[in-house]
């Protein structure tokens, strides 16, 4: 993740910080939002090279933001307490860490992203 910048969509402070500073500590670059507009504003404004996200924000879910990301090769990984039972048929196959999450996860799903951005 040295030197990656990627963006997060959390809607919860405390899992968003966490994940942040996980991420620093592994030499990446990263950029919270907390909504999917203010993810969108971000995207205007910053290059990424992967991003995690937050299936439910406040009632509402990510996938939205996941079919704009798919759409400009953006890898991502949706983060959920759900599993990957939930998502639609053309994100299913899509990289899904289950909170809560360890680095050690977190570490896994980059390296997925990377491994099949190669391809």
């Amino acid at each position: 993740m040295n030197g990656k910048h990627i963006l997060v969509l959390e809607d919860e402070p405390i899992i968003a910080f966490a994940l942040e500073d996980m991420l620093i500590e592994e030499g990446a670059t990263v950029s919270v939002f907390s909504s999917i507009e203010q993810a969108r504003e971000g995207r205007a404004n910053e290059t990424f090279d992967y991003a995690i996200l937050d299936v439910n924000l406040h009632g509402s879910k990510s996938y939205p933001l996941a079919y704009e990301l798919k759409a400009d090769d953006i890898p991502f990984a949706f983060a959920t307490g759900y599993g990957d039972a939930e998502h639609p048929k053309e994100l299913a196959n899509s990289v899904t860490i289950t909170k809560p999450y360890s680095i050690v996860q977190i570490r896994a799903a980059i390296e997925s992203l990377e491994s099949a951005s190669e391809r």
